[in-house]
């Protein structure tokens, strides 16, 4: 007979993810899943749901407030990296941009794509967290705040809205 395992907790350290994104299949464009954006993020942050909850008053009932649950708030995804440069090394690498300025433009159908966030065991590589967003759009793009005072590498910024954040396996 052997003993149980021990149970203990370890705690996730957030400098190893990924995050990958597959064209989401509901756009009508072309069936085969395109991949996006390949390439590291250095950071990721908006991963959150909010109930919006409201509060009834009930006459006569002067010792509380009868709460409902509404809809969930779903916060834009942010994510940041290094501006890459094309495979020939020659220009950027203009696919965020791209995506914003053709929805912008009304160019149709309108691609939206789905992505994993996933955090890594950082010994291991093997996924320990996954976050699963449906149907993104992107919100906003940011180029590279520019100094000649520094040596710092170009980042770039991509905020995605979404129709569902879900955490699971």
């Amino acid at each position: 007979m052997s003993s149980p395992e021990p149970l203990h907790t370890r705690i996730l350290q957030t400098f190893r993810f990924e995050v990958t994104f597959t064209r989401s299949p509901s756009t009508g464009a072309d069936p085969a899943p395109r991949r996006f954006a390949e390439g590291s993020f250095q950071e990721c942050s908006g991963l959150e749901l909010e109930a919006d909850v409201r509060e009834y008053l009930e006459g006569g009932r002067n010792d509380g407030i009868i709460r409902r649950v509404g809809r969930v708030r779903l916060q834009p995804i942010t994510l940041k990296r290094g501006l890459f440069t094309t495979a020939a090394g020659r220009s950027a690498n203009t696919e965020m941009w791209d995506w914003l300025q053709g929805m912008v433009a009304g160019v149709l159908p309108i691609p939206r794509y789905d992505g994993f966030i996933t955090v890594k065991d950082p010994a291991t590589a093997e996924p320990r967290a996954t976050w699963r967003f449906e149907r993104g759009l992107p919100q906003k793009v940011s180029g590279p705040t520019l100094n000649a005072k520094t040596g710092e590498i170009a980042i770039e910024e991509l905020h995605i809205v979404h129709e569902g954040l879900r955490m699971g396996p």
